[in-house]
């Protein structure tokens, strides 16, 4: 539940704050708010710990999914960036820091040096049209030309500049499919161009929640530091025994998550009406011991998609709280703002435990290359001493 606070500011101050939210349009409220966030993160942010085996950066981070994983893999979170408000919210109220805003207008000479850049970017479309006339006219074409105008452009230049040893990103199944394969085949080149060694792996989360999930995993490492002679494998280890619906479920639920007469009557003839059409769309009761469909980013709408039988009752959304274990986040996991927001970015959030597993995968590979290449650094040395000394 918010709070108020009453501020007095010299005229000078609030004149510039005035113009602040005018050329940022923002509220007032909204920009104070983030100014207060930013401070308590700086005077809270701790310095990178020696018991960590890496860091690592947080890009389109949302809540701190990405980060609850590759913590749990040993790595130390240095920066951050996520531009909707009520995600920050929630992002600092578990972690204790303020992602930074819109990572178009971010200089990447600010963001701290890393090991590994995890982001679960959104997928825009790629203009096709301006590489397809360069390359028609004998032209090289590079990732920018290539993905200018779309956020993950922003991911190629922090990694061109920066060079971190690795990168973890994570985006919808369709990825591969979109535009007919073009989007996915720029993304991989660009990334190549880059020069890192890419692999990637659609895989399903209903091996670690109950839920049907399928997103795909692009992990790469630098060839400039490792070479090219590069070997990664998705080898997981799902949860076991497999998790099912009632182990994510509360036992005393709020009436309110219960679907009213009406709404509940107007699921059933929308569902009734596509069947009679021979497609299947409609509201998914998801069953005690079996798994849900794929949480969205819409649930707050209806929550036709997973919805809970009740005896003697209407049926019921999941709770926020269910939301989040059906995600995989741990129960002391904070969810400060309201409902309809927490929908949302669950909806839009990834399957923790299942990142984690991945998140483990990269950074034992990036240890077994990191002691490879120490040894074969070491293997010179001796050698162009040994040469020194016959000389």
């Amino acid at each position: 539940m918010a709070k108020q606070i009453h501020l007095r500011l010299d005229d000078a101050v609030y004149e510039a704050l005035t113009a602040y939210t005018a050329e940022n349009n923002q509220s007032v409220q909204d920009s104070i708010s983030s100014a207060v966030m930013q401070f308590l993160s700086q005077q809270t942010k701790a310095p990178v710990s020696p018991n960590r085996d890496f860091t690592f950066i947080d890009l389109f981070a949302g809540i701190g999914g990405m980060r609850i994983a590759y913590e749990r893999a040993g790595g130390h979170c240095v920066y951050s960036n996520e531009w909707n408000k009520y995600s920050q919210q929630t992002y600092f109220a578990n972690f204790g820091e303020q992602p930074d805003g819109d990572i178009t207008k971010v200089d990447v000479a600010s963001i701290p040096d890393h090991d590994v850049l995890v982001a679960g970017f959104p997928c825009q479309p790629f203009s096709i049209a301006g590489v397809s006339k360069k390359q028609s006219l004998g032209r090289a074409t590079g990732f920018e030309d290539k993905t200018q105008g779309t956020l993950f452009f922003d991911i190629c230049r922090i990694l061109k500049e920066k060079r971190p040893k690795a990168f973890m990103l994570e985006n919808v199944k369709n990825l591969c499919s979109h535009d007919r394969g073009r989007t996915f085949k720029v993304i991989t080149e660009s990334l190549e161009e880059l020069d890192y060694e890419v692999f990637y792996q659609v895989i399903d989360g209903q091996s670690y929640v109950p839920q049907h999930r399928e997103r795909i995993l692009i992990v790469g490492f630098d060839r400039k530091r490792y070479g090219s002679d590069l070997d990664f494998r998705f080898t997981l280890t799902p949860v076991e025994p497999k998790p099912v619906m009632r182990d994510i479920l509360e036992s005393d639920v709020d009436d309110r998550y219960t679907l009213s007469d009406k709404l509940w009557t107007y699921l059933q003839d929308y569902a009734a009406k596509h069947k009679a059409a021979g497609n299947g769309f409609g509201y998914g009761i998801a069953a005690p011991d079996g798994v849900a469909r794929t949480l969205s980013a819409r649930y707050y709408k209806d929550g036709s998609e997973i919805l809970i039988a009740q005896k003697g009752k209407n049926p019921r959304r999941l709770t926020p709280r269910e939301c989040a274990r059906l995600q995989g986040f741990p129960d002391e996991f904070k969810i400060p703002v309201s409902d309809t927001q927490a929908y949302r970015q669950f909806g839009n959030s990834v399957v923790v435990p299942l990142m984690s597993d991945v998140a483990g995968l990269v950074a034992a590979k990036l240890s077994e290359l990191d002691r490879r290449t120490n040894t074969t650094m070491t293997v010179a040395d001796a050698a162009a001493e040994r040469e020194v000394m016959t000389a």
